[in-house]
């Protein structure tokens, strides 16, 4: 479809890691939206149900792919191991074809039983949740990197897109792993985009804020006052407003920007860094 027809990533496949609910849905939807081919992927099956976000992961695919007419494919695997990642690859590539754009969105601060560490400071959070934190979001970022730009590099072309948090910039004393860990996504995506620069592959990352999903709102009290949507920047972002971020980074627009890492927060940060 033309790109006047607001089709600017037709022909093109997505892989969303993470993409069963919340901003990595967003992500998904907003890729479909714009013509890509998408793969779904969750660690789940039933992972969108656990916050009231959907049902399956296998409903959420279909979903997506009928709503926007593109080709879409649930894909499940645990992706801080190496042939789990090899295979979600090998299943997105054998139904959609090559990935031209991946959006790393898999992880959270999820201790090793599930749900949020506690404590969750930076004394006394328990090793196997710290091993939790630090395999979900830098480990499984650089291992799925590193797999998906393999075939980038052989055909000279990809965009990938990590997800960072604005902890990595300030810290929190109740996050401390999370936020070192997302400091880790910060530094490794902009060494990423250096590597592959001679391969017209931009790489590039994105930092939000609170942002309204179904487990942040569902996972600690939430300032009524925060959830207004205009007339200030003091408040939670939604999710169509970090998804556009990712339009941006993976779109047209991007093309040569490479090794940034954008903060979405409203200007609650600002400095350089």
């Amino acid at each position: 479809m033309a790109a006047h027809d607001g089709k600017v990533l037709s022909g093109q496949v997505a892989l969303v890691t993470g993409a069963g609910r919340g901003l990595g849905r967003a992500f998904a939807e907003k890729l479909a939206a714009l013509g890509a081919d998408v793969a779904i992927h969750g660690m789940r099956e039933n992972g969108p149900a656990e916050y009231g976000e959907g049902t399956t992961l296998t409903a959420v695919a279909a979903e997506i792919g009928r709503q926007f007419g593109v080709r879409s494919q649930r894909v499940l695997g645990d992706l801080t191991k190496g042939e789990d990642i090899a295979r979600v690859i090998a299943e997105t590539e054998a139904k959609l074809g090559p990935i031209d754009i991946l959006v790393h969105n898999a992880g959270g601060d999820i201790a090793a039983a599930g749900g949020k560490p506690n404590p969750n400071d930076a004394v006394y959070i328990k090793e196997a949740d710290v091993r939790a934190v630090l395999e979900r979001n830098l480990l499984s970022t650089i291992l799925t990197c590193q797999a998906v730009a393999k075939g980038m590099m052989e055909r000279k072309r990809g965009r990938i897109v990590t997800l960072g948090s604005v902890a990595a910039f300030k810290g929190r004393t109740q996050g401390a792993i999370y936020a070192v860990s997302k400091a880790g996504v910060t530094h490794y995506t902009r060494c990423l985009a250096d590597q592959l620069r001679p391969y017209d592959i931009a790489v590039n990352c994105i930092a939000p804020g609170d942002t309204r999903t179904g487990r942040f709102l569902g996972t600690r009290a939430v300032d009524a006052n925060r959830m207004v949507e205009t007339g200030t920047l003091d408040r939670i972002a939604t999710v169509d407003e970090v998804a556009r971020v990712v339009e941006f980074f993976a779109g047209p627009m991007g093309v040569f920007v490479s090794g940034q890492v954008l903060r979405i927060d409203g200007g609650g940060q600002c400095w350089p860094g």
